[in-house]
């Protein structure tokens, strides 16, 4: 069965969202005067990346709201620092975390190989998203860089549908929005397991963007790439 169609994920696939991350959060830090309280840059890194993967965590559960697991990172990271923040009020966590995201949103960037990429593709296949995270917000970022055009309305996201990946549920709605069988539908993501191994479970034809070159071993029926420059021969192939 020939590919027709191909989803991908949005964050450190398409988007170089761990770039702008570090860029906005270490910028914030020293506007706060907070950096010093670290032996180093990438263990204040370290710290917002541990409290994100925890709050996000709930968010994707269903604990949280997108915003309100934002707000909860700030209080638990502010808590780490000795700031006795588990009772900030939602406004006061909310203007923190807005510091970050001026710095962060003005770093936010794709990866050079997402726009060509997307440009050899579109005239040949149907192409769409689907993401963990709110649809507002991915779109807003696509918009931001210039690759929402090549995917219009064709977003699928884990607020508005209810499940998360690796659930093979989201990943067969994002097959409906294109309005193909799984079987004709080529997933692209930078998480082996999240991603890679979620999209084949689901019947996906699954490809693993391992961007770092990890030379890990992977399992039957996952195909491995480095760049998105290789995406177009690979669906050939």
């Amino acid at each position: 069965m020939p590919i027709r169609g191909v989803l991908f994920d949005v964050d450190d696939t398409l988007f170089d969202y761990s770039g702008s991350e570090e860029t906005g959060i270490l910028a914030h830090l020293r506007d706060q005067r907070l950096l010093d309280r670290f032996p180093d840059p990438g263990a204040a890194l370290a710290l917002w990346r541990t409290v994100m993967e925890a709050q996000y965590a709930r968010f994707l559960a269903g604990e949280l709201t997108f915003t309100g697991q934002q707000y909860e990172r700030v209080r638990r990271f502010l808590d780490h620092l000795g700031q006795d923040a588990a009772d900030m009020p939602d406004r006061e966590a909310a203007a923190w975390f807005a510091g970050y995201t001026a710095h962060r949103d003005a770093a936010w960037a794709a990866f050079p190989d997402a726009g060509p990429a997307l440009a050899r593709l579109a005239p040949g296949y149907r192409l769409g998203i689907v993401s963990n995270s709110s649809a507002d917000h991915q779109r807003h970022k696509l918009r931001a860089v210039g690759l929402l055009p090549y995917f219009g309305d064709t977003l699928v996201c884990s607020d508005q549908y209810g499940e998360a990946k690796p659930a093979p549920g989201i990943f067969l709605a994002g097959c409906a929005v294109l309005g193909l069988a799984p079987g004709e539908v080529a997933y692209v993501g930078d998480k082996y397991t999240l991603d890679a191994v979620g999209a084949r479970d689901a019947g996906l034809r699954a490809y693993w963007l391992d961007r770092a070159r990890c030379a890990a071993p992977v399992a039957d029926g996952v195909r491995v790439l480095h760049t998105l420059d290789d995406l177009p021969a690979a669906l050939d192939a």
